[in-house]
């Protein structure tokens, strides 16, 4: 993991271990991923994350490791069977900063 990116997981994580605060600070996370999603997502992925889109898949739920492999490299994490077997994501490397975001906000959108 690049250090921003490191940095960025462990204050989450840091937030989630102090209770009604990490709630409201993760409800925040999420609603800014909402905003990097429809802004930068929608456009191959379907408006609803949990629904395929007209050139990408269902992403709700992806994974932070998912997003950065993917969106930074245009690879998968060891291991990871895709979706779809196809290369026509491009990588999104502007959005490295918001990928903790993106992840809170896909996952709240698999519950």
């Amino acid at each position: 993991m690049r250090p921003r990116l490191v940095l960025s997981v462990a204050l989450a994580a840091a937030l989630a271990c102090s209770g009604e605060e990490a709630s409201d600070a993760q409800a925040a996370l999420a609603k800014r991923g909402e905003q990097v999603y429809l802004n930068n997502c929608t456009a191959c992925h379907a408006r609803d994350p949990r629904q395929p889109g007209p050139i990408g898949p269902p992403v709700a739920s992806a994974s932070l490791a998912l997003l950065e492999a993917k969106m930074l490299r245009n690879e998968y994490p060891p291991g990871y069977t895709p979706q779809r077997d196809t290369q026509a994501m491009i990588p999104l490397v502007h959005l490295e900063p918001e990928l903790p975001a993106l992840a809170a906000y896909l996952a709240a959108e698999a519950q």
